[in-house]
């Protein structure tokens, strides 16, 4: 049995919109506490609203690697384009 691998590599991609910290910044930086009160009062007031769309319900499943690395490679929503691939396997069956 192979143990189970507790680090998992992250691998971020560069975003000009998102530049990594430098030291320079990260000296900067202040904690949640040391916020001024009302940006602490603003941020820690917002919260998702509820869902405008029917609600999915969310579930675990074991795919093959094959399967989830051809979605995954075609970027960005595979998750609900695997979602709309089993609705018109559903719709095709009846």
């Amino acid at each position: 049995m192979k143990p189970k691998n507790t680090k998992r590599a992250v691998r971020q991609a560069s975003d000009p919109e998102n530049p990594e910290w430098t030291r320079e910044e990260f000296a900067r930086a202040v904690t949640f506490d040391k916020l001024p009160s009302r940006l602490r009062q603003k941020i820690s007031s917002r919260k998702r609203g509820p869902q405008k769309d029917p609600t999915k319900v969310p579930v675990s499943i074991r795919l093959s690697p094959e399967v989830v690395a051809a979605f995954r490679t075609s970027g960005a929503g595979w998750q609900a384009r695997v979602d709309d691939i089993l609705r018109e396997h559903i719709k095709a069956r009846v």
